[in-house]
């Protein structure tokens, strides 16, 4: 049975994989992306056989790589019995076929391989609604490469119209399914709305930050929560919400949500809107950042960007909250306080610095109480609220 236009099979586990970056920038900075896409490639179950760099300083309009380096890359996953290709660059269709026919091999982007392993990590309805979205909107402007059978011609039988090609019936089904799927992720965002409506009484924090930056973790250490935390990347897609309760009954609703990533894919961004919205609807956000990865920065940057896309005016204030103080040296926190005044070091290991935590956002509520002129409102027992560490999703 042919695989429907919209049905991209996944790669299977374990393949083996050469991955290919482009030196735009700086060594380091090239060195460090392609550790996160061996990360990205572990985690969608590809085993990493080798990687080849292109330092040429323009990219090749058909084949990305130069024609040297292409063929130099053919011989590599020859020699490595490589299986797949992994670009650290999003390709064009163009590209993408051009290559796989130069290499006889499948060659994917780094979009579409964060795609693939959110489509494996994806447990609830919305979230499945979400990556599927996502990847219809991927494979759209894709589909004229991807079929051999898309140039046919076809008459008006059945559901094609006089004179449709397959590729427009391709196009038009993936369309319609697209339209139902957003259709769907309207109701879903519905409910949820009712949900954030009930919520509003209470003081919102949300935890934002870079995949792997440990968000999980401490949220499980504020909340014994017991969410799912592994050491991959995207380990959470679903936002959580739970309570966080003050000895005088004082309640701050706390959400974790899904890790960003440099050169996140646009259409994800968009699609997890309705996820994101516990952030956009937050009273503060909590920007949790590994604070022993050497490349926190631009971790750090390419959250802001993401950030940049979802908020509106006005902002929710933003408290830089590094993580991971027990891989530092005092040196090192000292440094972090220097160029981030108001920020707060905490270990959501060794719970190093979330007593502390937990009282600023204690006095974060107190003050919007204060300032709403409800004094009280937050108080658990006046609005039915339940023990710290029972769901709210």
């Amino acid at each position: 049975m042919k695989a429907a236009p919209f049905d991209v099979p996944r790669p299977p586990r374990n393949e083996r994989a050469v991955l290919v970056g482009h030196a735009q920038t700086e060594r380091g900075h090239l060195e460090r992306s392609l550790e996160e896409l061996a990360l990205l490639a572990d985690t969608a179950g590809a085993k990493v056989a080798d990687v080849l760099v292109q330092r040429r300083g323009t990219i090749h309009p058909a084949t990305f790589l130069g024609k040297g380096k292409v063929e130099e890359l053919k011989e590599l996953v020859e020699r490595r019995n490589a299986e797949l290709v992994i670009f650290d660059d999003d390709l064009s269709p163009a590209q993408v076929k051009n290559l796989e026919k130069a290499l006889d091999r499948k060659v994917v982007d780094r979009s579409e391989l964060i795609l693939d392993i959110f489509a494996r990590r994806a447990r609830t309805r919305e979230s499945r609604l979400q990556v599927e979205l996502a990847q219809l909107e991927y494979t759209l402007p894709r589909l004229t490469g991807m079929w051999k059978h898309l140039e046919r011609q076809a008459g008006g039988i059945g559901t094609r119209g006089p004179g449709e090609t397959q590729l427009e019936t391709d196009r038009r089904i993936v369309r319609e399914k697209i339209a139902r799927l957003k259709a769907e992720l309207q109701a879903v965002e519905r409910e949820r709305e009712t949900q954030r409506v009930r919520r509003r009484r209470e003081f919102r924090a949300a935890l934002v930050g870079y995949t792997n930056a440990g968000k999980s973790t401490l949220f499980n250490a504020l909340t014994r929560a017991g969410v799912f935390v592994e050491n991959r990347l995207f380990a959470t897609l679903d936002s959580t919400t739970r309570q966080l309760v003050s000895p005088d009954r004082q309640v701050v609703l706390l959400t974790d949500t899904v890790g960003f990533i440099r050169k996140l894919p646009h259409h994800l961004v968009a699609s997890f809107h309705s996820t994101l919205v516990e952030a956009i609807e937050a009273d503060v956000l909590l920007h949790v950042t590994d604070a022993a990865d050497p490349d926190f920065r631009r971790h750090i940057a390419a959250v802001d960007q993401v950030l940049d896309e979802i908020l509106v005016e006005p902002r929710p204030p933003r408290l830089m909250l590094f993580n991971k103080s027990d891989q530092l040296v005092p040196e090192d926190v000292s440094a972090l306080r220097v160029e981030f005044p108001d920020c707060v070091v905490v270990s959501a290991l060794s719970k190093d610095g979330l007593g502390a935590l937990r009282d600023d956002l204690f006095r974060r509520s107190a003050a919007r109480r204060r300032a709403s002129g409800k004094a009280g409102s937050g108080h658990a027992h006046r609005h039915g609220a339940v023990a710290a560490t029972e769901p709210l999703d």
